[in-house]
């Protein structure tokens, strides 16, 4: 089986759906199939590192949103040629902008399937760069015209269903599950090695977050609640990149526990962040704006729990105080809650060994239902 995965970033620009995509590539080249990723250029990629093909065409930068890129293949007729010569089996699309859009064009044109994953909340982008209701309602109706054109939505859990719906969308949905590329079965010495290379004292606890450093993440809020509790021994450890990275460094100067931040920028390394994540002790992502946190998953690989709030996406495979904790939309809400699980740390470390053995499933296992269900398209399409 051939498969054209199309994306509209893909690393050196690393996020939950570029991962998710690297990881499709790989496991289905290792599963015996041809996958290659179709994406914008990016400055300081490099291919060579992928066991499969990567195809960039003409980007530039998006404007507000460093380090994204906006993809423009009509301005490349040499990849648009060498893409429409390429015989896909199915068509794969992560996005339902330009890569999306060629996707959908490329499909129609041959004839075969194209399934659409739903990843983000895009109307909380939109109305950040354009906040002006008519704008905002042009551009989701646009994106909801794209997922109505292929032949199947994905959505990562079952909960992301209700945003599409609100969205304006009308079709099937399909729930596709993501997997994790951390699965160690005892992360104890990573955790020693990491925390003695981050330079932690014994009794600092870490709160982490990893992930887009943008106001959309709700980093704020982690930050208003960790400045009520202040006196406590702990460290915030961030990973990430993204335009609001300096602001973010500021804030914390500001609310009083700028010593206590520790921002690690960008880790490219798979295996040096997993260190990160195992020397951690809780993973705070109160985010409002996730459809799937990926990076959930890959903290409860670790034994590390996750501190996240009530009725959102993200935290629909919670069970507080089981495998993780959910607190109210309330900043001082929250900073008790982190308080409480400070003090008490014995609640942390069994919420950390139960989401490792709930949350936590094996690429290899999650591309065997996608393969299973590409074949089912082909098939239906045909």
């Amino acid at each position: 089986m051939n498969i054209g995965l199309f994306n509209e970033n893909f690393p050196p620009i690393y996020d939950g759906v570029s991962l998710t995509v690297k990881n499709y590539a790989y496991w289905l080249n290792k599963l015996g199939h041809s996958a290659s990723v179709i994406t914008p250029n990016a400055p300081g990629k490099n291919d060579s590192e992928f066991s499969f093909p990567v195809h960039r065409y003409f980007s530039v930068p998006l404007i507000g949103r460093k380090p994204y890129r906006w993809g423009l293949p009509l301005f490349d007729q040499k990849f648009t040629r060498r893409i429409s010569n390429t015989d896909f089996d199915i068509i794969h699309a992560h996005t339902p902008f330009s890569s999306g859009k060629m996707a959908l064009k490329l499909a129609k044109e041959k004839n075969i399937p194209i399934v659409a994953t739903f990843h983000s909340k895009y109307r909380d982008d939109i109305q950040r760069q354009a906040p002006v209701k008519l704008i905002v309602d042009f551009m989701v109706n646009n994106i909801v015209s794209f997922y109505n054109k292929v032949d199947e939505v994905w959505i990562p859990q079952a909960s992301v269903e209700d945003t599409l719906r609100e969205y304006g969308y009308t079709g099937n949905v399909h729930v596709m599950p993501n997997g994790s590329d951390f699965t160690i079965a005892n992360p104890s010495p990573l955790r020693h090695k990491g925390r003695k290379e981050l330079g932690l004292r014994n009794e600092e606890i870490v709160l982490l977050y990893v992930g887009q450093h943008i106001w959309e993440k709700n980093i704020a809020f982690i930050i208003q609640a960790l400045a009520m509790i202040k006196d406590l021994p702990f460290r915030f450890v961030t990973v990430g990149k993204g335009y609001a990275f300096n602001d973010i460094r500021k804030m914390a100067e500001d609310a009083g526990i700028g010593h206590k931040l520790l921002m690690l920028g960008q880790i490219s390394d798979r295996e040096n962040l997993q260190r990160v994540y195992a020397a951690s002790d809780l993973f705070l992502f109160p985010s409002l704006y996730d459809t799937f946190g990926l990076v959930v998953r890959e903290a409860a690989a670790m034994n590390v729990p996750s501190v996240m709030l009530k009725n959102t996406d993200a935290a629909c495979c919670i069970k507080d105080g089981y495998n993780g904790f959910l607190s109210e939309n309330n900043v001082e809400e929250y900073a008790k809650l982190i308080s409480h699980l400070i003090e008490n740390p014995h609640i942390v470390r069994d919420a950390g060994l139960n989401a490792s053995s709930s949350l936590v499933h094996s690429w290899e296992n999650i591309m065997n239902s996608v393969v299973d269900r590409y074949n089912f398209l082909i098939q239906s399409k045909k």
